[in-house]
């Protein structure tokens, strides 16, 4: 019998990851406190409110504004920019969906560039290569939680005097030199979603240190009113992405958890880097030096097939599954997406630009492609256990790699099987 789970054998994890999401008796105060106030909306409430200015502070930030989820804050950035038709963001191709339909959204056109090998964030070189005249942002996907390229992204902006927005989904108390990510451009957008570093289920925020800007965004968010105006006064376009008190009141008691446990998945990564590197055909994703605090959305690193016996991504964490370790999908390029492919995004672009060849698309984006198709992600709740933990996890790898010719040789078994029906 093979030593594999997957064939039987017995998992190489032997305790039990910690669950998530996590609360305890302050969600459960905060929750009731809301309850019996019977103030559950944003607009009279208080909860929400202080968890804005708590969050944005905990960032180095004088501003922020809770909305309802991450791809609302990204679409809230690009209105209170003024992105619109004609305009272009440059966002990375490998990236969750998002950050390029905000941009759509805005009626504006994403134009997406390649990410760098080893960090899988977006790439500075390529990023100056591809702006125009009509070049309005760039959004720096945060990946895995480890930053971008701040240094290089920052001087860009400010020397072709576009914006830079930073989508900190994955990065909340992210450090880049000893800074918490989110106030190196005009504005930064977190998601609360239930797999994020802090969750109440759903929801989202903006952050900034530009008043201007606050302003604008604040007013998109609340139906384009405008703070100490007659509440039936609409100034600008605007819509309902407000957050309720219910979601405010539960992300103010996360957040109280947010350092310690970003102190922990940071150390735990470190320590994973030091285990898989001693597996062949394991490269984690890089930690630059300049990234003084990586808060591990996900622990991604790369699997070269040829040391694994030639199996797929797809059996490799299939295997990694059956002995007890979880996965979390990584994105596809965005190219690659239907609405990319059959053209439905020219729908959302002013007549001009939609009738326009758009050359990236047919690029070959071989590092999305590396990230997206080669890569395995450990969710960040497992990187809240303990060291034995991740020695488990590095063990697990380990055993799939002394048992891939298993794998293999299943593998093909079951491939005429597959093309047979």
């Amino acid at each position: 019998m093979s030593e594999l789970a997957l064939f039987g054998g017995r998992k190489a994890k032997g305790k039990p990851f910690p669950v998530w999401p996590q609360y305890d008796e302050g969600e459960r105060r905060a929750l009731q406190e809301v309850l019996e106030s019977r103030v559950w909306w944003r607009t009279p409430g208080t909860q929400t409110l202080e968890f804005e200015k708590a969050f944005a502070s905990y960032h180095g930030a004088r501003h922020g504004i809770a909305v309802t989820n991450g791809t609302a804050a990204l679409e809230v950035a690009m209105a209170a920019l003024g992105i619109g038709q004609g305009d272009e963001v440059i966002v990375p191709n490998f990236t969750f969906v998002a950050t390029a339909s905000a941009v759509l959204f805005a009626n504006a056109l994403p134009v997406l560039v390649d990410v760098d090998p080893e960090s899988y964030c977006i790439d500075p070189t390529l990023v100056e290569k591809a702006i125009t005249p009509r070049t309005k942002a760039i959004i720096a996907v945060h990946m895995g939680g480890h930053p971008a390229d701040l240094d290089r992204l920052q001087a860009l902006a400010k020397r072709h005097s576009i914006h830079l927005v930073e989508d900190s989904s994955h990065a909340h108390g992210s450090e880049w030199q000893g800074r918490k990510i989110g106030t190196f451009g005009t504005a930064a957008t977190f998601s609360f979603q239930a797999s994020k570093l802090m969750t109440a289920g759903e929801g989202g925020i903006i952050i900034s240190n530009d008043d201007a800007f606050e302003r604008q965004a604040r007013s998109v968010h609340d139906c384009g009113r405008m703070p100490g105006e007659w509440f039936y006064s609409h100034f600008i376009y605007g819509s309902n992405y407000r957050l309720s008190e219910w979601q405010g009141a539960v992300l103010r008691v996360q957040l109280s958890r947010l350092e310690e446990q970003t102190r922990h998945r940071h150390h735990n990564g470190r320590l994973l880097d030091e285990l898989l590197r001693k597996i062949p055909g394991i490269t984690p994703q890089k930690c630059d030096p300049r990234c003084t605090r990586n808060s591990q959305y996900a622990y991604i690193f790369h699997v070269d097939g040829k040391h694994f016996a030639g199996i797929s991504t797809e059996n490799f964490i299939a295997a990694m599954n059956a002995e007890g370790i979880p996965n979390q999908a990584s994105y596809p390029p965005l190219h690659e997406l239907d609405c990319f492919r059959n053209g439905e995004y020219r729908k959302r672009l002013s007549v001009g630009q939609a009738s326009e060849p758009h050359p990236f698309l047919q690029q070959s984006f071989p590092h999305t492609q590396r990230a997206a198709w080669e890569t395995v992600w450990i969710p960040q709740f497992a990187l809240l256990g303990d060291e034995e933990d991740m020695h488990e996890i590095a063990a697990a790898i380990a055993k799939i790699q002394r048992n891939a010719t298993d794998i293999a040789a299943q593998a093909s078994k079951a491939t005429p099987e597959r093309v047979a029906r």
